[in-house]
């Protein structure tokens, strides 16, 4: 497919403090150390946009954008196929990066590029779909209902899974013929948008057509507020996402929030008790419990709940902390020290509430001990708050009545599971949990690419991106109606 064999992604120096905007030729009003949050130590600077840099972001896709819808479907699914290619091409170095900038273990940096080849094969195809239907009418007038893109669709994306949490907006909203101004989070901002951004240049990508500036605050309101944008697609905290909602309400914008909120985890007593740990473990802990998907709470039938928690106290024990890129353990750092300060107050002020800390608890630098904590229930702060680091909080139950009335104790969520050998049974307590992602003998870190992704209340605004969801997300109706001559009107 003749992708690029030159690309040094480590060589950081085309991104210190810039912009991409189709080049490398716009700095940005600030630049900061990116701190790798293994070894504390700076791995590349970035520039920060300011409110005017992200105007001037806005100008550059709203003019690219008439054309790049123009281009022929064809070439623009051939763009995205291209980017998929170079993905796969420079797997290795990519996924070490993204371990590196994330402060995830090598397998999670793997998994980040993995998806990224499938989200651009996937938004490849987007652009040769139908796109609208021919409607009834009287005789004598033809009557369409098509697909247009919104111009240029804003992205803010975050720092647990960058890559995947920014290119899933990204390629489907570039395929189906949007312009896309991208906003990473400062932490992550190689990970979240300059290595989108050079994958796109070498696959093709005209000039303009996408914009990537990492920014804070100030960035992302302005982002929100331009009239030339009408359209946000955000991945976040819901307190951010609530100020998000309330601004693109305000210009009457359509907004694509997927938040966070409580993901239940419920173990049945007829589960098989050494699976159900190992799954309650990486729903937990994997990339130390920093996934909107992670598995909050751990609702677990009384009669095995102690043969449960002796299970995972025995994992939290035993699994190693340390470097992710070192390739020698199972959890990494945390992101940075606010986030680390935030989690660990969340399970000292449980503990103080009546929980019990069973294993954990205890960090050194940013790597936090998986933690176990017993007795958790309502009211507790690890039960009320999304922890967002890696905890099991074990809360126990008698009854299915009983696991549904708590895990429905929140106001919506993402991702729920249920486990049982007795599927029919753990099927009738899914239907009832108010979720946006349901799975039955697994738990609750699950996306495929082609699934619709969201959830009600905290969950997000009920919207989905993801698969069949993104034609909708990503265009707007436009109704057509067409007459050989026009009519005679009594007037």
């Amino acid at each position: 497919m003749g992708v690029a064999e030159h690309i040094n992604w480590a060589d950081a120096a085309c991104w210190n403090g810039t912009a991409f905007d189709g080049g490398w030729n716009t700095r940005l009003a600030a630049s900061q150390d990116v701190v790798e949050p293994a070894t504390g130590q700076p791995l590349w600077r970035t520039g920060v946009a300011s409110g005017a840099d992200m105007n001037a972001a806005i100008g550059r896709a709203h003019a690219a954008q008439a054309a790049w819808a123009a281009t022929p479907p064809r070439d623009r699914a051939a763009i995205l196929l291209k980017a998929a290619a170079l993905f796969e091409q420079h797997f290795d170095e990519l996924a070490l990066m993204i371990a590196r900038e994330t402060g995830g273990i090598i397998p999670k940096g793997q998994h980040e590029v993995r998806e990224a080849v499938v989200l651009c094969r996937l938004a490849a195809a987007l652009p040769m779909q139908a796109q609208g239907q021919v409607l009834p009418s009287t005789p004598g007038r033809l009557s369409i209902a098509r697909r247009v893109p919104h111009g240029v669709v804003g992205v803010i994306s975050p720092f647990n899974f960058p890559l995947i949490l920014s290119l899933r907006s990204v390629a489907p909203a570039l395929a189906l013929g949007n312009a896309v101004v991208l906003k990473p989070d400062v932490r992550t901002p190689a990970s979240g948008g300059f290595i989108i951004a050079r994958v796109f240049q070498e696959a093709g990508l005209p000039a303009g057509v996408l914009q990537v500036l990492p920014g804070n605050a100030e960035a992302g309101e302005a982002l929100v507020v331009d009239p030339r944008v009408p359209m946000i697609a955000f991945t976040g905290s819901p307190g951010v996402g609530r100020r998000i909602g309330e601004l693109a309400g305000k210009h009457l914008k359509k907004v694509s929030l997927e938040l966070g909120g409580a993901n239940n985890l419920i173990v049945l007593e007829d589960a098989d008790l050494d699976a159900a740990a190992s799954a309650v473990a990486f729903g937990a802990w994997f990339h130390q419990g920093q996934i909107c998907m992670a598995s909050n709470r751990v609702l677990v039938h009384a009669a095995i709940a102690e043969g449960l928690k002796a299970r995972l106290v025995g994992k939290a024990t035993h699994l190693p902390v340390g470097d992710g890129a070192s390739g020698q353990v199972a959890l990494g750092p945390m992101i940075d020290q606010k986030q680390l300060s935030h989690f660990d107050a969340v399970v000292k002020d449980t503990v103080k509430q009546g929980a019990t800390l069973e294993a954990g608890g205890t960090h050194e630098g940013l790597c936090y001990k998986p933690t176990v904590l017993s007795g958790v229930k309502p009211g507790m702060r690890s039960f009320d708050e999304e922890p967002f680091g890696p905890v099991v909080n074990l809360v126990t139950f008698g009854s299915d009545d009983e696991a549904v009335a708590l895990a429905n104790t929140s106001q919506g969520g993402l991702a729920a599971a249920v486990i049982s050998r007795d599927v029919g049974r753990a099927m009738a307590i899914g239907e009832r949990l108010n979720a946006g992602m349901v799975h039955i003998n697994d738990q609750t870190v699950n996306d495929d690419c082609t699934n619709p992704f969201g959830g009600p209340g905290l969950g997000g605004n009920g919207s989905a991106v993801g698969g069949p969801a993104d034609i909708d997300e990503y265009t707007r109706w436009q109704w057509w109606t067409v007459k050989a001559a026009l009519p005679q009107y009594p007037f």
